[in-house]
């Protein structure tokens, strides 16, 4: 199933210390949409693993429910992460929706097993200078996570979102195309928390670890995206902390 596309598709973004603020400087959020019913997925989840131990890159690994009809319901998906996959297609307008896809920097889109094409499409992507331009504090106070954002929003509207994120979840899959295997999943998204828009007067957030907690999550990425949670676009910044 290598490279699976949907022939019917009509729809067209370390470890750090807890004692101080993160800021943001990553080069790239890496978004890789991915399914255990999908039988040439796991080489892009190993993929995914390698790309999240480099520091300049926020790897993030996305389970999506579209080919649990064949025979196996993965155990990791979640319908925002197939909805936010079919808003990229949207808000691209290229109708391409497929997996294992990785979307990088929210702008552009490769075949999540190909080194060399994620590269490609995030030096692409970041011909755009606003591209992860914005830097993120995020500081853990207690059982609380502080965001702060600049002062003067951009005309554009920003959305943030807070996601709870799990180091590595192994699934030994028993049926389906990937029948017999065992898959580890890094950086899965297991919480979701949207903390609404970045605006002139709304740039600062407190937000109760409780919202993000369970589900084996360890880390917390805060995502501030042009575009709107049916329409995710262009990243503008990220950054990523240890909860644990």
């Amino acid at each position: 199933m290598t490279g699976r596309r949907f022939a019917w598709a009509v729809v067209a973004a370390g470890s750090v210390s807890l004692a101080s603020p993160v800021v943001a400087g990553p080069r790239a959020v890496v978004e890789l949409f991915t399914s255990q019913g999908c039988s040439s997925c796991p080489a892009a989840d190993k993929l995914l693993g390698e790309l999240a131990n480099d520091p300049s890159l926020i790897a993030i690994s996305l389970s999506i429910d579209v080919w649990d009809y064949l025979g196996w319901k993965d155990t990791l998906a979640d319908p925002r992460n197939t909805a936010r996959w079919q808003g990229y297609a949207k808000s691209r307008g290229d109708r391409e929706r497929y997996t294992p896809q990785v979307v990088a920097n929210g702008a552009a889109h490769a075949i999540g097993s190909d080194r060399a094409a994620i590269e490609k499409v995030i030096d692409k992507s970041r011909q755009n200078k606003v591209v992860m331009s914005v830097p993120v504090a995020v500081t853990r106070n207690g059982d609380r996570l502080a965001i702060v954002l600049p002062n003067g929003a951009p005309a554009t509207p920003a959305m943030v979102s807070v996601w709870g994120l799990a180091k590595a979840v192994t699934v030994m899959i028993t049926r389906g195309e990937n029948k017999g295997r065992t898959v580890t999943y890094h950086n899965v998204v297991r919480r979701w928390h949207d903390l609404g828009a970045w605006t002139a007067t709304t740039h600062r957030w407190d937000v109760p670890l409780r919202q993000i907690a369970g589900d084996g999550v360890e880390m917390a990425a805060v995502l501030v995206q042009n575009g709107t949670t049916a329409r995710p676009s262009i990243m503008l910044g990220a950054a990523v902390t240890s909860i644990r």
